[in-house]
């Protein structure tokens, strides 16, 4: 498989969560089925730690926990929650990265826009936001550390936070996960440099319970910043 096939599963997997999730539910059971429909579409591995789907709702949507730490709750979903599903699906040695917060009201996933919960709404479009502005400040000479720093001060000017444990925004996409290289101070590689990187500001508002994620992996064609 190509990168663009293994990252059309993680989104299709999305989708599939969005119009499948509901109250009742339990996160082990999310977890479940979304590392069954990334499997039935084609991923036969799952490159970080071994899970495909990191899921969290309601106050843990803050948690930042790396894979080797991390074990699926079993809480309940609420009629009115909010969920963050981050995927690694993998073909081969071909890597997928994709991550959403979906929020769910009277028991079912609802579009963002119609969301009543002006805090949760708000901070699903302070992330598109953030991606917007990455992919309009970017360049080929951009280098990783230069990234860190102007959307971090991004981040902050718009009064979130990044939640993040090790303060990082992404990494490049490679084939063994030693070798991944991160949107962090210190890394003076040019984003150019790599063939794909992701974006996945974790953020929150000081002081709420709540997070939100959205992570897409982009590249450059013809010194253009897309998204994969």
């Amino acid at each position: 498989m190509e990168y663009f096939e293994v990252q059309k599963i993680a989104k299709q997997t999305i989708e599939y969560a969005r119009n499948t999730i509901h109250s009742g539910m339990t996160l082990l059971e999310v977890r479940e089925i979304c590392e069954k429909k990334l499997l039935e579409l084609g991923a036969d591995s799952f490159w970080y730690w071994d899970i495909g789907a990191f899921v969290f709702s309601g106050d843990e949507t803050t948690v930042s926990v790396s894979g080797t730490q991390y074990k699926t709750s079993d809480k309940i979903i609420n009629d009115n929650d909010i969920i963050t599903i981050d995927l690694s699906p993998q073909s081969g040695d071909i890597w997928g990265d994709y991550a959403r917060t979906l929020i769910l009201e009277n028991g079912v996933v609802v579009d963002c826009a119609t969301c009543s919960n002006e805090e949760w709404k708000n901070g699903i479009d302070m992330e598109k936001k953030l991606h917007n502005e990455m992919m309009s400040f970017v360049t080929p000479d951009t280098t990783f550390e230069e990234l860190f720093y102007y959307m971090n001060k991004y981040i902050e000017q718009n009064g979130y936070i990044n939640l993040d444990f090790l303060g990082n925004l992404g990494h490049s996409i490679v084939k063994r996960k030693d070798d991944r290289i991160y949107i962090e101070k210190g890394n003076t590689t040019r984003l150019s440099d790599v063939a794909f990187f992701t974006f996945e500001p974790h953020i929150s508002i000081a002081g709420s319970k709540y997070g939100y994620k959205r992570e897409n992996i982009y590249y450059f064609d013809n010194n253009k910043l897309l998204e994969l």
